[in-house]
């Protein structure tokens, strides 16, 4: 009659792993043998050890769950009648159990070889783009060095007809042993085979071109499509672009991170442009419509109203930046800020001042006044405040 491994360690039949890890783990800090010296102990444990063993393998689980008992047709492994550690990798398994890691300092029982194909890294490449490129979007080619799949061996890490065999070292196992004495008796610590690196074979006759990794270093060109609207610090993801794993595993993903340049005309703010627009005092007094450059839109006329003064800023809507969406989608765009200058001319002729001399006279500004404090206190009133 087939073994009730599920009633042995108090779980359900639909329990996950994890769920059966814990209750083995609590079973085994009440049952073990320098915990709990009874006989009965002894006995007991041997059993949630078998359990535990039967039902964290999924082959075996899957006999159980049809019914069959996967220890039959020969000793119960952990059984009551030898040793109480045995066929389980000795006391790593139960350190495991205590203290929810491996025994001793060993680094972590692998349960079993590591396989020889592991996924690749990320790389990262920094590439520099010009406000105008920030602005339209480009198709920008790169030139990374990463590792790619070895086109002789196909990641395989073998000479052609050549292939692996068990490591006589470890015997598959990927891991060797060592036996210490503690106070809870012997300790097992499992650590990487330093002959196959803990993958349980060798490659006797590895590949002339990537010497058995799967994988070499190549230089080659991606094509980064760079949306509209990025800016300095953003990165764009290439995925599958990084570093191929070893044994030729699937290839990370490479960043693109871009380095906005400085512009000669604009400055950037988030999605808006700003700029400064130098006006001479009589295009300032008189008021004009003049030519004037943007970033994308090409040249757009621009309208300084009579008198207008110093430091007065224009807001051209929409002629700033694409407002990048995290989708990679435009939705509209910033704005473009002119800060007007006005230019008081320092080199005049003397028909010139003649003509400033009317203008002035007839204006009655041919001597200057001084200025009120205005509503808000003004310039004198904040200096009084500074000076209490």
């Amino acid at each position: 009659m087939a073994r009730d491994y599920y009633g042995t360690l108090g779980v359900a039949k639909n329990a996950t792993d994890q769920e059966i890890k814990r209750a083995y783990r609590k079973l085994a800090r009440e049952l073990h043998p320098d915990v709990n010296p009874s006989e009965d102990a002894k006995h007991r444990f041997g059993e949630v050890t078998t359990a535990y063993e039967v039902l964290s393998d999924p082959q075996k689980r899957k006999i159980v769950d049809l019914g069959g008992d996967p220890m039959d047709g020969g000793a119960a492994r952990g059984g009551g009648g030898g040793d109480p550690f045995g066929g389980f990798g000795g006391l790593g398994d139960i350190m495991d159990a205590f203290f929810g890691g491996a025994a001793g300092g060993g680094g972590g029982r692998g349960r079993g070889p590591r396989s020889r194909v592991q996924p690749g890294s990320d790389a990262l490449i920094r590439i520099g783009l010009t406000l105008e490129e920030c602005a339209t979007g480009i198709d920008k080619e790169i030139t990374v060095d990463t590792a790619i799949l070895c086109d002789l061996c196909r990641g395989a890490g073998t000479a052609a007809g050549a292939t692996t065999k068990t490591c006589d070292t470890c015997g598959g196992q990927g891991e060797i042993q060592s036996v210490q004495r503690s106070f809870l008796g012997q300790v097992v610590t499992a650590r990487a085979c330093p002959v196959c690196r803990g993958f349980g074979e060798v490659i006797t006759d590895p590949c002339r071109q990537c010497g058995g990794d799967g994988r070499v270093r190549s230089r080659r060109t991606v094509t980064a499509k760079v949306p509209p609207g990025v800016g300095d610090g953003m990165r764009i993801r290439l995925s599958g672009q990084g570093e191929v794993g070893p044994g030729g595993g699937p290839a990370g993903d490479l960043y693109v991170e871009i380095d906005e340049a400085p512009h000669e005309v604009f400055i950037r703010q988030g999605n808006d442009l700003h700029c400064k627009l130098s006006v001479p005092m009589t295009t300032a007094a008189l008021g004009a419509k003049m030519p004037m450059d943007t970033l994308i839109d090409g040249e757009h006329e621009l309208e300084i109203e009579p008198g207008t003064q110093p430091n007065t800023e224009l807001v051209l809507t929409g002629k700033g930046m694409p407002r990048l969406r995290s989708s990679g989608r435009v939705d509209g765009r910033g704005d473009l800020h002119v800060h007007v200058e006005v230019v008081v001319p320092t080199k005049l002729d003397e028909a010139q001042r003649e003509l400033l001399r009317e203008l002035a006279q007839t204006r009655g500004e041919d001597s200057p006044t001084l200025a009120g404090n205005g509503k808000h206190g003004g310039l004198f009133s904040k200096l009084r405040t500074k000076s209490r």
